[in-house]
């Protein structure tokens, strides 16, 4: 699996040549339903669970839960409701942070009102589902990042040009 894979290039660390800080991606699809979500969505949560505790129990028995940051997200989202007991496609923007150095045991940014034509439904007209709009920019999930891999503001500019259009640029969820 994709998590092995990441566990055992970070075990192989001692022969890797300078590289102090790494990025791996790994992907997990499925959740693009559009109906019977209270069936299919448990066993999606449960494969991603089970991913993330098999790759932790393997930085812990190399000594690394304070070295290694697992960061997941999903720019994908989904409506309130549909006609089919599930929902329709709109825009997410939903994290989970794990590792040593994460300020953990919070939530970050605003959890959304999930009240149709509530204050954060951006859908209207005879068939609005109730698109939530997110409170919090991927760019600004990707400075908190960016800062504790060490890269300067300046240098962040370049790279999240939309950045300072968001406030705050540094969430506080790294130590």
């Amino acid at each position: 699996s994709q998590m092995r894979q990441i566990a055992a290039i970070i075990a192989a660390r001692n022969d890797l040549s300078q590289n102090k800080r790494q990025i791996f991606f790994a992907s997990l699809g499925g959740f693009d339903t559009h109906d019977l979500q209270l069936n299919t969505h448990p066993n999606l949560m449960k494969t991603l669970n089970d991913g993330l505790a098999a790759l932790h129990a393997s930085f812990a028995a190399q000594g690394l839960n304070e070295d290694v940051t697992t960061f997941t997200l999903s720019e994908f989202g989904r409506t309130i409701q549909n006609a089919d007991a599930g929902t329709d496609h709109a825009w997410g923007s939903h994290a989970l942070v794990l590792g040593g150095d994460v300020n953990g045991g919070k939530m970050y940014g605003k959890y959304p009102s999930l009240v149709l034509g509530g204050p954060d439904d951006v859908d209207t007209g005879s068939n609005a589902r109730g698109r939530l709009l997110p409170s919090t920019s991927v760019d600004q999930y990707a400075a908190t990042l960016c800062k504790w891999f060490g890269i300067s503001s300046s240098e962040m500019e370049s790279f999240l040009p939309n950045l300072s259009r968001f406030s705050p640029t540094d969430m506080g969820f790294m130590k």
